[in-house]
């Protein structure tokens, strides 16, 4: 009596093992998880500049046109001393901006935003300078992806 029995050889449930396995590597090289994280950090970095941008305007439109006077004129946002404190008190080399715009009351800032990736103990991670006719530049240089985030009014 021969009997035919039914299922799958050890090789057959290999070979479908590895494609599974080719498939999901391909899958995942296409979504580029890096990219999509320093993505998501840029945008992040966006909102975080116009919000200090506009926290900056709403003090000035509060103080006759007067932005605050720790924003040096600088032609390069990027330059080392306009990073903008995150810390009470005196930073060396850095903008502070929190005795303007940070309060109890939250008329400007509830607390300075800081950069998803920010490596300073002292510094927020964004920049901010202002040209000779009070235009206000805020950049964010640790963008990823060779993104380029600066926003000026």
């Amino acid at each position: 009596m021969n009997k035919k029995q039914s299922g799958f050889t050890l090789l057959e449930v290999l070979l479908v093992v590895a494609i599974i396995a080719i498939l999901a590597g391909i899958v995942i090289l296409a979504l580029n998880p890096s990219k999509q994280l320093g993505d998501t950090r840029n945008a992040q970095r966006r909102a975080d500049v116009n919000t200090i941008l506009s926290a900056v305007y709403q003090y000035a439109i509060d103080n006759n046109g007067i932005v605050p006077a720790s924003i040096s004129v600088d032609t390069a946002c990027y330059a080392s001393n306009n990073e903008i404190c995150s810390i009470d008190g005196t930073c060396t080399g850095k903008v502070n901006l929190k005795q303007y715009l940070v309060s109890t009351t939250s008329k400007y800032l509830v607390s300075l935003p800081a950069d998803p990736q920010n490596v300073s103990s002292e510094g927020t991670g964004y920049y901010i300078s202002k040209d000779s006719n009070n235009r206000i530049t805020v950049c964010a240089p640790i963008a990823e992806n060779n993104a380029s985030i600066s926003i000026s009014r």
